[in-house]
């Protein structure tokens, strides 16, 4: 037979990054499970193949081999009770902090409890004897290649990190007869630093850093951001979760939500901060990421992960602001400019959450702290700056509409003197309007509750839930609760509740009643409920979506609105032919 690499994906990443991560020392044992991994480790000189019958005894081995000589030891078993045999010895490992990665094969996990011979179930694992354990199961699609080449790349980086120990990958088969394969794939590598470690360079081209949600930056952390955008003109991409509010902030959901926009390629983009409330990021733009975070975890939302810095944020930018610039060309006025520009050219928008934020954004009073509701109401803030001196939050971690407004409470008490503003819809009110009863809710408290009668965050032209039409208006919108928009029913709640309560249905309405709803000096809390048209809050996302097209998308509304939809469908078809 002409042996080489087996056909199956998992097993070719695993090999290659094996080989990435300079692991060549390998013990195997005897199984059909594990056939098509050790014959292709077999095909391959760089690896150094010692065999053991005895499950037990290669552990132990592998204890030996790996503390003798330094270097990590891989692990190969089939399926049954093989790897029931390895704990004793992977007990010692963990104990000892050896680096010995046990990859165990296995069939399909849909038959674990299904009476099948030599399944065993590996899922769940005792506490000390791997530091982290890993399904990677068969690949069809991009996504789960990702997802394999991540989860491979963390198992051999926890063999070394913080000490080292024993990781686990249990690696699923499909017992594929190809051996076809002669060259790996080119596998992504994941590399991990500490401050102990020496660091990289920067790649050659433009930068940008992207933060997710984040605690408030300090002055220390906001100077090393700003002495590295300095130095090698790099831009912060941020939302109104991010907690920076420096120099080179640069809302950029407003220009990347365009259909015309321009797709700026990063040569890198450094990743900061958790879940991101900007659903317009620039990910498919950058084409490498390095993540800063002190967890120094693997998180990867873009797909492009290189590089892990297990340190402090200052200690990463201070180290990099030394290092000679590699590209000298300041992009940062280009992208402000085109912000500007497209809010030059911002049309009539109908009265809805996205107008409200575009005219109360820039009047919140100095040291206003914003708390927006996920979403909807998130996004709609996202598109417009806000005044120096004004904060903003939102509950992006469970990413729920529950809670917003306790949230917004808690958040108040820490400083009486500052304005509170919370912006929700009706769904997320009603879910936690019990909030409202609190007899701590201070004076400080302003909420703006967007009433649309239901959640229309459902049939906006980019969700799905558009193509249903009114069929998704009764379950997925939730249409029909909480008084269909009743006009008394949040304002008898409120009035009995002490809070003042203030209404408009019109932006006549909304702007006469603004400057009361703001001011820091009222003695009671106040709420302004705005009612709204889903059809309107959808009109006002597609107008922000198409300010800045492209010529040829302002042919493709052009046709649209000659023929109509149906009529450019069938044209469409018909010239793709």
């Amino acid at each position: 037979m002409d042996l080489h690499y087996t056909a199956e994906k998992n097993s070719l990443i695993l090999i290659s990054l094996l080989k990435a991560h300079g692991i060549r020392n390998i013990i195997a044992s005897p199984g059909a499970t594990n056939l098509r991994l050790v014959a292709s480790l077999q095909h391959d000189s760089y690896f150094k193949i010692y065999s053991s019958v005895d499950e037990r005894s290669a552990a132990y081995m592998a204890c030996g081999l790996a503390a003798e000589s330094g270097e990590p030891v891989m692990l190969s078993c089939t399926g049954a009770t093989s790897s029931r045999n390895y704990m004793p010895a992977l007990t010692e490992a963990y104990y000892r902090k050896l680096p010995i990665l046990v990859v165990t094969s296995s069939q399909y996990s849909e038959w674990i409890g299904n009476l099948k011979d030599q399944v065993t179930n590996r899922i769940q694992l005792p506490a000390d004897i791997v530091k982290k354990s890993f399904q990677v199961d068969e690949i069809h699609c991009e996504r789960q290649e990702w997802n394999a080449i991540n989860k491979i790349n963390e198992a051999i980086l926890e063999l070394t990190r913080h000490g080292g120990g024993p990781a686990h990958i249990n690696l699923i088969t499909s017992y594929n007869p190809d051996f076809s394969i002669t060259e790996l794939p080119y596998t992504r590598v994941i590399h991990r630093y500490s401050h102990k470690n020496e660091l990289p360079s920067l790649p050659q081209g433009p930068i940008g850093i992207f933060v997710g949600s984040h605690k408030k930056f300090n002055q220390q952390e906001e100077t090393s951001i700003e002495a590295f955008c300095k130095k090698h003109h790099a831009i912060v991409f941020c939302d109104h979760t991010s907690g920076y509010y420096g120099k080179y902030k640069m809302n950029y959901s407003l220009i990347q939500l365009q259909s015309g926009k321009i797709k700026r390629s990063l040569k890198l983009l450094i990743h900061l901060g958790e879940i991101s409330g900007d659903m317009f990021n620039i990910s498919p733009y950058a084409q490498e990421v390095w993540r800063v975070s002190e967890d120094g975890e693997i998180r990867d939302p873009f797909k492009k992960l290189v590089n892990v810095f297990e340190m402090d944020e200052t200690f990463f930018f201070n180290h990099y602001a030394k290092e000679d610039c590699t590209y000298p060309i300041d992009e940062y006025p280009s992208y402000k400019e085109e912000y500007e520009a497209i809010m030059q050219s911002l049309p009539d928008l109908p009265f809805s959450n996205i107008w409200m934020a575009s005219v109360t954004s820039g009047k919140l009073p100095e040291g206003t702290v914003l708390h927006l509701g996920i979403l909807t109401s998130l996004r709609s803030w996202n598109f417009f700056k806000l005044p120096q001196g004004v904060t903003s939050f939102s509950n992006v971690g469970g990413f729920g509409i529950d809670g917003n407004m306790s949230t917004l409470i808690g958040a108040s008490w820490a400083h009486p003197e500052k304005l509170y503003l919370g912006v929700v819809g009706d769904l997320s009110f009603f879910y936690d309007m019990n909030s409202l009863g609190n007899r701590h809710v201070g004076k400080n408290i302003r909420i703006l509750l967007v009433n649309n009668g239901k959640g229309c965050e459902f049939t906006h032209h980019m969700n799905m839930g558009s193509m249903l039409g009114q069929e998704a208006y009764p379950y997925i919108c939730a249409e029909g609760h909480y008084g269909k928009q009743s006009p008394k029913l949040v304002r008898h709640y409120t009035e009995d509740l002490g809070v003042i309560y203030l209404t408009a249905s019109s932006k006549e309405e909304y702007e006469k009643l603004l400057p009361d709803f703001l001011n820091p000096s009222s003695e009671k809390p106040i709420l302004l409920e705005a009612f709204t048209k889903d059809v309107n809050e959808n009109a006002a996302l597609k107008i922000m979506s198409t300010i800045k097209q492209s010529n040829k998308e302002q042919s493709k509304e052009m046709v649209k609105k000659m023929v109509g939809e149906e009529a450019y469908g069938i044209l469409k078809k018909i010239f793709k032919k």
